[in-house]
């Protein structure tokens, strides 16, 4: 399933456009970021969601740290859950379970994750999502993944189709189940697939709230290996392109145009529920927040 480009013409007022859209800002860590919690909280606001990353199946108790962490700092911990880094029912149960009680978790990102073959019982977020296992532990929110340039993988296997149909598949369980749902996207370099990708999504039928992933302030070289690893689609081109200059590869990019044009599609289409940025600070949390610090809040 193609996406078509679509042209943002920005706004009259992109200043207030852009605080608007920053004040829904969430954030990305790994487990081992933990220590970065300190100065994360001095810079975002009480309740600012962070979401906790599990990129190995062998970091969960740092996960489960992390996440406590979190909520001692008074932010709002979401941690990923992915479905092949799930053993079996009574794996996903007792983690749920201890999320639930160190860190009074009540939003997760469920997910299929990343892994080409699956550790246990579970290969896709919706097998998860199914066990009743996140509500029965006081889950409030379920998060699902989003992929504005589609995903190579899957598209590989089932094709573009079956990402729309899983979406409202799960879109459909978090309704039924009285939870509130959401979408985190992959992240990407620019906004007019966004605009496509949201579009499509509400022409579908789907109306869960999308958290945009922007990659924050890094040097091309970083941006590029992150690109590079993560299948990022067409967006990454200038990135690419920049990479193979290699007077550019320590220079820094930041996503300014990136952050303005999503503020200016979340200020004129509140239909399409582009709702905020979800951050990766591949470039490291200082560089993010003195470049957050310039922009207008």
């Amino acid at each position: 399933m193609g996406i078509a480009s679509t042209t943002i013409i920005p706004t009259a007022g992109n200043q207030s456009a852009t605080a608007a859209f920053l004040q829904n800002m969430t954030l990305e860590i790994t487990p081992r970021q933990a220590e970065k919690l300190p100065l994360i909280a001095q810079n975002v606001a009480p309740g600012t969601h962070v979401f906790v990353a599990l990129v190995d199946p062998s970091h969960v108790e740092d996960q489960i740290s992390a996440v406590a962490e979190i909520r001692k700092m008074g932010l709002e911990p979401v941690p990923h859950v992915p479905a092949r880094f799930v053993r079996d029912h009574d794996d996903l149960k007792r983690r749920v379970e201890r999320l639930s009680t160190s860190g009074d978790v009540t939003r997760y990102l469920v997910l299929g994750g990343g892994a080409p073959e699956p550790i246990g019982d579970y290969h896709c977020a919706l097998q998860l999502m199914e066990t009743g296992v996140f509500e029965a532990n006081g889950a409030k929110a379920l998060g699902v993944a989003g992929h504005p340039e589609g995903n190579a993988d899957i598209a590989k296997l089932h094709g573009e189709a079956m990402l729309m149909q899983a979406l409202s598949e799960k879109q459909a369980y978090i309704r039924n189940a009285g939870l509130e749902g959401f979408i985190s996207t992959q992240f990407l370099f620019e906004a007019a697939p966004v605009a496509s990708w949201a579009k499509m999504l509400r022409d579908n039928g789907i109306d869960l709230p999308a958290f945009i992933g922007i990659p924050g302030p890094a040097s091309i070289k970083t941006l590029a290996k992150y690109a590079a690893v993560c299948g990022v689609g067409n967006s990454a081109r200038f990135i690419r392109k920049q990479a193979l200059n290699i007077t550019k590869l320590l220079s820094v990019s930041t996503p300014d145009k990136f952050i303005e044009d999503l503020a200016t599609l979340h200020a004129t289409s509140p239909e399409l529920k582009v709702m905020g940025p979800h951050m990766y600070p591949f470039g490291g949390f200082d560089k993010l927040f003195d470049w957050l610090s310039t922009l207008p809040r």
